[in-house]
Protein backbone atom coordinates (compact mmCIF):
# COMPACT_ATOMS: atom_id res chain seq x y z
CA UNK A 1 0.00 0.00 0.00
CA UNK A 2 2.82 2.39 0.86
CA UNK A 3 4.54 1.55 -2.45
CA UNK A 4 1.31 2.28 -4.36
CA UNK A 5 0.84 5.55 -2.48
CA UNK A 6 4.33 6.63 -3.41
CA UNK A 7 3.75 5.89 -7.09
CA UNK A 8 0.46 7.79 -6.97
CA UNK A 9 2.17 10.75 -5.34
CA UNK A 10 4.83 10.75 -8.04
CA UNK A 11 2.10 11.16 -10.64
CA UNK A 12 0.18 13.92 -8.89
CA UNK A 13 0.44 17.59 -9.67
CA UNK A 14 2.22 18.62 -6.46
CA UNK A 15 5.33 20.74 -6.12
CA UNK A 16 8.16 19.30 -8.20
CA UNK A 17 11.59 20.15 -6.85
CA UNK A 18 14.80 19.61 -8.76
CA UNK A 19 16.00 17.06 -6.17
CA UNK A 20 13.25 14.59 -5.23
CA UNK A 21 13.73 12.75 -1.94
CA UNK A 22 11.50 9.76 -1.22
CA UNK A 23 11.51 8.66 2.43
CA UNK A 24 9.99 5.45 3.83
CA UNK A 25 9.29 6.11 7.52
CA UNK A 26 8.10 3.81 10.29
CA UNK A 27 4.49 4.45 11.34
CA UNK A 28 5.48 5.62 14.83
CA UNK A 29 7.01 8.70 13.15
CA UNK A 30 3.79 9.74 11.42
CA UNK A 31 3.16 12.71 13.73
CA UNK A 32 6.73 13.68 14.64
CA UNK A 33 7.72 13.80 10.98
CA UNK A 34 5.17 16.52 10.23
CA UNK A 35 7.10 19.31 12.02
CA UNK A 36 10.43 17.77 11.02
CA UNK A 37 9.40 17.78 7.36
CA UNK A 38 8.01 21.29 7.62
CA UNK A 39 11.24 22.70 9.05
CA UNK A 40 13.38 20.74 6.61
CA UNK A 41 11.42 22.05 3.63
CA UNK A 42 11.80 25.58 4.97
CA UNK A 43 15.58 25.16 5.13
CA UNK A 44 15.85 23.18 1.86
CA UNK A 45 13.31 24.47 -0.61
CA UNK A 46 15.38 22.95 -3.41
CA UNK A 47 14.47 19.41 -2.24
CA UNK A 48 11.10 17.83 -3.02
CA UNK A 49 10.52 15.77 0.14
CA UNK A 50 7.95 12.95 -0.07
CA UNK A 51 7.31 10.78 3.02
CA UNK A 52 5.36 7.51 3.13
CA UNK A 53 4.53 5.74 6.43
CA UNK A 54 4.13 2.06 7.14
CA UNK A 55 5.49 -1.07 8.79
CA UNK A 56 9.27 -1.31 8.86
CA UNK A 57 9.16 -4.99 7.88
CA UNK A 58 6.90 -4.33 4.92
CA UNK A 59 9.17 -1.51 3.77
CA UNK A 60 12.13 -3.86 4.06
CA UNK A 61 10.42 -6.33 1.71
CA UNK A 62 9.50 -3.59 -0.74
CA UNK A 63 13.06 -2.26 -0.83
CA UNK A 64 14.41 -5.72 -1.57
CA UNK A 65 12.08 -5.60 -4.56
CA UNK A 66 13.54 -2.28 -5.71
CA UNK A 67 10.80 0.05 -4.41
CA UNK A 68 11.77 3.64 -5.39
CA UNK A 69 12.80 4.97 -1.97
CA UNK A 70 15.94 6.97 -1.24
CA UNK A 71 16.00 6.92 2.56
CA UNK A 72 14.64 4.43 5.08
CA UNK A 73 13.70 5.38 8.66
CA UNK A 74 12.99 2.13 10.47
CA UNK A 75 11.57 1.45 13.92
CA UNK A 76 14.63 -0.71 14.59
CA UNK A 77 18.23 -1.09 13.43
CA UNK A 78 17.82 -4.66 12.19
CA UNK A 79 16.05 -3.91 8.91
CA UNK A 80 18.47 -1.17 7.77
CA UNK A 81 21.42 -3.43 8.64
CA UNK A 82 19.91 -6.28 6.63
CA UNK A 83 19.47 -4.01 3.63
CA UNK A 84 23.11 -2.96 3.90
CA UNK A 85 24.26 -6.58 4.22
CA UNK A 86 22.24 -7.48 1.12
CA UNK A 87 23.51 -4.57 -0.95
CA UNK A 88 20.29 -2.54 -1.02
CA UNK A 89 21.57 0.21 1.33
CA UNK A 90 24.88 1.98 1.71
CA UNK A 91 26.73 0.53 4.68
CA UNK A 92 28.48 3.80 5.51
CA UNK A 93 25.10 5.54 5.69
CA UNK A 94 23.66 3.50 8.58
CA UNK A 95 22.65 5.62 11.55
CA UNK A 96 20.64 5.48 14.78
CA UNK A 97 18.34 8.42 15.41
CA UNK A 98 16.24 7.64 18.49
CA UNK A 99 15.03 5.09 21.02
CA UNK A 100 11.30 4.42 20.99
CA UNK A 101 9.02 3.66 23.93
CA UNK A 102 5.70 1.87 24.29
CA UNK A 103 2.63 2.60 26.40
CA UNK A 104 -0.64 0.94 27.33
CA UNK A 105 -3.26 3.30 25.89
CA UNK A 106 -7.03 3.57 26.53
CA UNK A 107 -9.56 6.14 25.27
CA UNK A 108 -10.28 9.13 27.49
CA UNK A 109 -13.84 7.93 28.11
CA UNK A 110 -12.72 4.47 29.25
CA UNK A 111 -13.59 3.61 32.88
CA UNK A 112 -10.28 1.75 33.18
CA UNK A 113 -7.76 3.37 35.53
CA UNK A 114 -4.70 2.63 33.41
CA UNK A 115 -2.35 4.50 35.77
CA UNK A 116 -3.38 2.21 38.64
CA UNK A 117 -3.89 -1.05 36.76
CA UNK A 118 -0.79 -0.65 34.58
CA UNK A 119 -0.24 -3.90 32.64
CA UNK A 120 -3.29 -5.31 34.40
CA UNK A 121 -5.40 -3.02 32.21
CA UNK A 122 -4.95 -5.51 29.37
CA UNK A 123 -6.57 -8.37 31.28
CA UNK A 124 -9.45 -6.43 32.84
CA UNK A 125 -12.86 -8.11 32.43
CA UNK A 126 -14.19 -5.26 30.30
CA UNK A 127 -11.33 -5.55 27.81
CA UNK A 128 -12.30 -7.93 25.03
CA UNK A 129 -9.73 -6.79 22.46
CA UNK A 130 -6.17 -5.51 22.83
CA UNK A 131 -4.56 -3.89 19.80
CA UNK A 132 -0.87 -4.18 19.00
CA UNK A 133 1.15 -3.94 15.79
CA UNK A 134 1.77 -7.25 14.03
CA UNK A 135 4.94 -8.72 15.56
CA UNK A 136 5.71 -10.52 12.31
CA UNK A 137 6.87 -7.32 10.61
CA UNK A 138 6.50 -4.43 13.08
CA UNK A 139 9.22 -3.78 15.71
CA UNK A 140 6.65 -2.11 17.98
CA UNK A 141 4.56 -5.26 17.84
CA UNK A 142 7.54 -7.36 18.88
CA UNK A 143 8.24 -4.95 21.73
CA UNK A 144 4.60 -5.16 22.88
CA UNK A 145 4.66 -8.95 22.86
CA UNK A 146 7.96 -9.06 24.75
CA UNK A 147 6.66 -6.62 27.35
CA UNK A 148 3.52 -8.66 27.97
CA UNK A 149 5.63 -11.77 28.48
CA UNK A 150 7.99 -9.97 30.86
CA UNK A 151 5.08 -8.51 32.83
CA UNK A 152 3.38 -11.90 33.09
CA UNK A 153 0.13 -11.11 31.25
CA UNK A 154 0.76 -12.53 27.78
CA UNK A 155 -0.94 -15.93 28.19
CA UNK A 156 -4.17 -14.34 29.40
CA UNK A 157 -4.11 -11.47 26.90
CA UNK A 158 -3.07 -13.45 23.80
CA UNK A 159 -6.64 -14.60 22.92
CA UNK A 160 -7.75 -10.95 22.95
CA UNK A 161 -5.09 -9.61 20.60
CA UNK A 162 -6.01 -7.83 17.38
CA UNK A 163 -3.09 -7.04 15.10
CA UNK A 164 -2.64 -3.81 13.21
CA UNK A 165 -0.59 -3.60 10.04
CA UNK A 166 1.60 -1.13 11.94
CA UNK A 167 1.59 0.66 15.30
CA UNK A 168 -0.42 3.59 13.94
CA UNK A 169 -3.19 1.22 12.87
CA UNK A 170 -3.11 -0.43 16.30
CA UNK A 171 -3.84 2.98 17.80
CA UNK A 172 -6.65 3.51 15.29
CA UNK A 173 -8.26 0.25 16.42
CA UNK A 174 -8.52 1.60 19.97
CA UNK A 175 -9.64 5.05 18.83
CA UNK A 176 -12.43 3.54 16.75
CA UNK A 177 -13.67 1.22 19.51
CA UNK A 178 -12.54 -1.96 17.74
CA UNK A 179 -10.34 -2.58 20.81
CA UNK A 180 -10.72 -1.38 24.39
CA UNK A 181 -6.96 -1.00 24.97
CA UNK A 182 -3.73 -1.19 23.06
CA UNK A 183 0.03 -1.09 23.30
CA UNK A 184 1.25 1.72 21.07
CA UNK A 185 4.18 4.06 20.58
CA UNK A 186 4.63 6.86 23.11
CA UNK A 187 5.30 9.17 20.15
CA UNK A 188 1.73 8.61 18.94
CA UNK A 189 0.18 9.04 22.40
CA UNK A 190 1.96 12.41 22.79
CA UNK A 191 1.01 13.75 19.37
CA UNK A 192 -1.26 16.85 19.58
CA UNK A 193 -4.15 15.22 17.64
CA UNK A 194 -4.11 12.21 20.01
CA UNK A 195 -3.02 13.65 23.35
CA UNK A 196 -6.49 14.63 24.55
CA UNK A 197 -8.16 11.48 23.24
CA UNK A 198 -6.74 9.00 25.72
CA UNK A 199 -4.74 8.09 28.80
CA UNK A 200 -1.70 5.88 29.04
CA UNK A 201 0.77 4.06 31.26
CA UNK A 202 4.36 3.96 30.08
CA UNK A 203 5.73 0.43 30.00
CA UNK A 204 9.07 0.20 31.87
CA UNK A 205 12.03 0.19 29.49
CA UNK A 206 13.45 -2.97 31.06
CA UNK A 207 10.31 -4.92 30.11
CA UNK A 208 11.20 -5.15 26.41
CA UNK A 209 14.30 -5.09 24.20
CA UNK A 210 15.65 -1.64 23.47
CA UNK A 211 13.77 -0.07 20.55
CA UNK A 212 16.75 1.58 18.92
CA UNK A 213 15.47 3.15 15.74
CA UNK A 214 17.74 3.62 12.77
CA UNK A 215 17.94 4.35 9.12
CA UNK A 216 19.97 4.05 5.97
CA UNK A 217 20.36 5.62 2.55
CA UNK A 218 19.34 3.24 -0.18
CA UNK A 219 21.84 2.21 -2.85
CA UNK A 220 19.70 3.78 -5.56
CA UNK A 221 20.32 7.19 -3.93
CA UNK A 222 24.12 6.86 -4.07
CA UNK A 223 25.62 10.17 -5.08
CA UNK A 224 22.50 12.12 -4.11
CA UNK A 225 23.04 14.86 -1.56
CA UNK A 226 19.33 15.16 -0.71
CA UNK A 227 19.21 12.01 1.45
CA UNK A 228 22.37 13.01 3.31
CA UNK A 229 20.98 16.51 3.87
CA UNK A 230 17.86 15.05 5.47
CA UNK A 231 19.86 12.63 7.60
CA UNK A 232 22.00 15.52 8.85
CA UNK A 233 18.89 17.57 9.62
CA UNK A 234 17.23 14.72 11.53
CA UNK A 235 20.36 14.16 13.62
CA UNK A 236 20.94 17.88 14.13
CA UNK A 237 19.62 20.16 16.85
CA UNK A 238 16.24 20.84 15.21
CA UNK A 239 15.47 17.22 14.40
CA UNK A 240 16.53 15.97 17.82
CA UNK A 241 14.50 18.66 19.56
CA UNK A 242 11.33 17.56 17.78
CA UNK A 243 11.99 13.86 18.38
CA UNK A 244 12.41 14.58 22.08
CA UNK A 245 9.11 16.49 22.16
CA UNK A 246 7.40 13.34 20.86
CA UNK A 247 8.80 11.13 23.59
CA UNK A 248 11.80 9.62 21.84
CA UNK A 249 14.98 9.12 23.82
CA UNK A 250 17.94 10.43 21.88
CA UNK A 251 20.92 8.36 20.85
CA UNK A 252 24.53 9.44 21.00
CA UNK A 253 24.64 9.91 17.23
Amino acid sequence: MAFAALLACAGCGGRAGPHPLRVAAAADLSFAMEPISREFRRAHSEIDLQVVYGSSGNFYSQMRNRAPFDLFLSADMEYPRRLADEGFALRDSLFAYAVGRIVVWVPAQSPLDVARLQAGTLEADSVRHVAIANPQHAPYGRAAEAAMRTLGVYDRVAPRLVLGENVAQALQFVQSGAAEAGIVALSLALAPPVRGQGRYWEVPLDAYPKLEQGGAILTRAKGSNAAREFRSFLLGDDGRRILKEYGFSLTGN
